[in-house]
């Protein structure tokens, strides 16, 4: 959640981004070749646009550590983690990137620089992202977010199970911050009503989590679901894999990350999240993730 409401993010660790570097000795000093299998991407650096996400943060990386020229070297970049469906993909190649190259470098950077310079490569891209997603992926850790305010580890006193269904229905964040900025400006005092409302969510989802009986917390999802409704950021497909979820025995199902396509999230007992993964295949979910949140340390 943006606007200056809090918003709880969980990392799902079965899905991830890895970026391996290797070192190019035949290569000339600063050549920097890329290959992506999973989005057909195999070039050099320099022959990306300025505006590429990469290209901005290999640049921000060098400024960061005072580097003149980084050495001949090539990166691998691979991503189970589907792109444009509020999963955070650009947010984890970022980390995953920013880890290997510092590294590789011989300066590795610790966790709050990775989140910072994750997070200007997300507001090159998105445009006004929450920075949500840079923070939980950085930490690995469930945490209680307010954008401009210092993020909160939270507290899991029992492990959640998570039934994660694609819509397979593309949703660029920046054009879903986007259009809520703009329903926003044009109807102020209904939106704010809105963020309140979701607002007042999380905070009981944080004291449920902290205090147990997650099965507690999925009226609260389907509160927010309906809020997120009510701020069109929902689609028709999302909506259906959301009212499947809970027909087939879910204890409360949302929509995740921007809305208008991408996944939705759906909390279950361990024991039915089979059932519930099939029907939502059965509704034409795209792809289907079963993930477990453990619990933490308080």
């Amino acid at each position: 959640m943006v606007y200056g409401r809090p918003a709880i993010a969980v990392p799902v660790s079965q899905v991830q981004a890895r970026v391996n570097i290797m070192a190019d000795p035949l290569g000339p000093s600063g050549r920097v070749t890329i290959d992506a299998p999973d989005i057909g991407l195999h070039t050099e650096l320099a022959l990306l646009s300025d505006d590429n996400p990469l290209r901005l943060l290999i640049r921000l990386l060098v400024e960061k550590l005072g580097i003149i020229r980084l050495p001949a070297l090539k990166m691998n970049i691979h991503s189970t983690i589907p792109v444009a469906a509020g999963l955070g993909s650009g947010a984890a190649v970022s980390v995953a990137a920013l880890r290997a190259l510092s590294a590789f470098v011989g300066h590795p950077l610790n966790d709050e620089q990775v989140c910072d310079l994750a997070y200007q490569v997300e507001k090159a891209y998105h445009g006004t992202p929450s920075g949500i997603d840079n923070t939980v992926i950085t930490y690995a850790r469930p945490i209680y977010f307010i954008k401009g305010q210092p993020f909160e580890l939270l507290h899991v006193s029992q492990p959640l199970t998570l039934v994660i269904g694609d819509s397979g229905v593309a949703s660029p964040t920046a054009a879903a911050v986007g259009g809520v900025r703009a329903r926003w400006q044009a109807d102020s005092a209904s939106y704010e009503g809105l963020f309140d409302r979701v607002a007042e969510i999380s905070l009981e989802a944080r004291a449920i989590l902290s205090s147990g009986s997650p099965e507690h917390l999925g009226p609260l999802m389907d509160e927010n679901h309906a809020a997120l409704q009510d701020m069109g950021v929902s689609s028709p497909e999302l909506d259906t894999l959301v009212q499947t979820a809970r027909s087939a025995g879910a204890w409360g199902a949302k929509l995740s990350g921007g809305g208008q396509g991408g996944n939705m999230i759906a909390l279950v007992s361990p024991q039915i999240s089979g059932q519930v993964a099939q029907a939502l295949a059965q509704a034409g979910a795209k792809r289907i993730i079963i993930t477990m949140v453990a619990s933490t340390v308080a």
